[in-house]
């Protein structure tokens, strides 16, 4: 019986595909994790134009959603972004600070996502009300 040789292969991608870290906070190990972090950017760089060209009023829930989905995506990346940072530089300082830098890009990453979902969700204008609101002036009384 003839096999198809597509079907070696296309098991071979899928577990090149796995991540096996050995830890959840290796945000950067395997190429599951790198093929993730590079969707995470192209999501990016087409979503937040897109979102800051939506007009703020009249869509619901739209900004409010869309603003969470953008949150995640920066909160995930950066969280990725900041691993590969830590794996290449902290072990020239000292190896037993990986684990701790680790923790610590964890930390910002989820402090990132709780801090953008709440403006997304509770700030006037979400997300492009908060920046925009940045660089308006103040309103005198």
């Amino acid at each position: 019986m003839l096999r198809s040789s597509a079907a070696p292969l296309a098991r071979r991608g899928i577990r090149q595909l796995s991540n096996k870290s050995h830890s959840p906070l290796e945000g950067d190990s395997g190429a599951l994790a790198t093929h993730v972090y590079h969707g995470m950017t192209t999501f990016l760089v087409g979503a937040t134009p897109l979102y800051f060209l939506i007009p703020t009023t009249g869509f619901g829930v739209v900004d409010p959603v869309f603003g969470t989905a953008l949150a995640v995506a920066i909160a995930g990346h950066s969280w990725v972004g900041l691993n590969y940072v830590a794996t290449d530089y902290v072990p020239k300082i000292s190896k037993s600070l990986l684990g701790p830098a680790r923790i610590l890009n964890a930390a910002i990453g989820v402090v990132t996502l709780v801090g953008m979902t709440a403006i997304a969700w509770n700030g006037k204008g979400g997300i492009k009300g908060s920046l925009g609101a940045l660089w308006s002036p103040k309103k005198k009384e």
